[in-house]
C-alpha cells in the first residue's frame, strides 16, 4: 500500500511547484515535504520527481499521481454520499485557449448553480492537453488526441472551424503590395501554435514569416492584434462574427480541428456531469 499522506505531499509539490510552496500548503517544514516524497520514492523504487522549478513528475510519478488524484476524487464523493463532507467536489479539466474563449464559455455557465462542484481549468494547446491528462494533473481534458490516455475513455465533440483572415488595413499594406504570405507579419498564441504553420506550408510550401512573427498568448489580445492589422492569423468562426471588416484569405479553405474529450474511466457523478454538460456545448456550438 502507498501511504495517502505521502501522496497528497507529491501532488502537492506538483500543483504548488517547488517543495518550499508545498509545504506551506500542507502547514509543513520543507523538510517534511522532502522526507515524504523520498519515502515514496524509496516504497515504488522509482524516482518520481524531477527536481527542477517548477518540480516536474516523471513518467512513474504521473503514474502515482493519476493514482493520487482519482483516489481523492472518489474518496470525496463516498464522504459526500455519506453527507460527511460538505465541501464541493474539485475537478480539474484540460482545456484549449480557443475552446475556452468561444463554445466552453457555456459549460462554465450551466455547471455555475451547481453547488457540488468547482471546476478547475488549466489551459494549454488542444494538442498538449492530453499530456495534462497523463500526468495526471487533470482528470479530463478537451483535446485534439482520439487515441485514449490509458485508463481514460475518449467521446467525439465536433470540429472547431478556424479562417485565416486578416484586416483590410494590413490586406492594403502587405498582401496587396506584393508580400507573399509567407513574409507577411503573422500572429500566433505560444511557441505551441503551429496553425498558422500549417495553413500557410499547405498554401505557399513554407512556414509562417519566422521574423516578423507576434507572440500574444492571450484570446482576447490575440484577436485584437490580427483585428488591428498586427498580423494575420487563423480565428474562430465564433471570433471572426464579432467582428466586421475582416477579409478572407481563403475562404473556401477552412481549417477544422477535430477535437475529443477524454476522461478517467471513474464512476463519479460530479464528473460526469462536468462531461454532460461539455457533450451538450459541443454539439451545439462545434461542427
Amino acid at each position: 500500500m502507498l501511504d495517502p499522506e505521502c501522496v497528497r505531499t507529491l501532488l502537492a509539490v506538483v500543483d504548488e511547484g517547488t517543495f518550499d510552496a508545498a509545504a506551506k500548503a500542507l502547514h509543513v517544514t520543507p523538510s517534511a515535504v522532502s522526507q515524504r516524497v523520498k519515502q515514496l520514492e524509496q516504497r515504488t523504487g522509482r524516482v518520481l520527481l524531477v527536481r527542477a522549478k517548477p518540480a516536474r513528475l516523471t513518467e512513474s510519478g504521473a503514474v502515482i499521481a493519476r493514482y493520487g488524484r482519482q483516489q481523492a476524487l472518489l474518496d470525496h464523493d463516498a464522504l459526500s454520499a455519506l453527507g460527511l463532507v460538505e465541501d464541493p467536489t474539485p475537478v480539474a479539466v484540460a482545456v484549449n485557449a480557443d475552446s475556452l474563449s468561444t463554445w466552453f464559455r457555456h459549460v462554465v455557465r450551466e455547471l455555475a448553480g451547481d453547488d457540488g462542484l468547482v471546476l478547475g481549468v488549466r489551459r494549454d494547446d488542444q494538442d498538449h492537453t492530453a499530456d495534462l491528462l497523463r500526468q495526471g494533473l487533470v482528470v479530463a481534458a478537451v483535446t485534439s488526441s482520439p487515441r485514449p490516455v490509458q485508463g481514460c475513455r475518449v467521446r467525439p465533440l465536433g470540429s472547431i472551424r478556424y479562417h485565416a483572415v486578416a484586416s483590410k488595413r494590413f490586406v492594403r499594406r502587405h498582401l496587396d503590395t506584393g508580400t507573399p504570405l509567407h513574409e507577411a507579419p503573422v500572429v500566433v498564441f505560444d511557441e505551441k501554435d503551429d496553425l498558422q504553420d500549417a495553413f500557410c506550408r499547405a498554401e505557399t510550401g513554407h512556414p509562417a514569416s519566422a521574423g516578423r512573427r507576434h507572440h500574444l498568448p492571450d484570446g482576447h489580445v490575440f484577436e485584437d492584434a490580427v483585428v488591428s492589422g498586427a498580423g494575420w492569423a487563423l480565428l474562430t468562426e465564433h471570433q471572426i462574427a464579432r467582428h466586421r471588416g475582416l477579409v478572407h484569405l481563403a475562404p473556401d479553405r477552412p481549417v477544422d480541428v477535430p477535437l475529443h474529450w477524454q476522461q478517467w474511466k471513474l464512476d463519479s457523478p460530479p464528473l460526469a456531469r462536468v462531461a454532460d454538460a461539455v457533450l451538450r456545448a459541443a454539439a451545439a456550438e462545434l461542427h
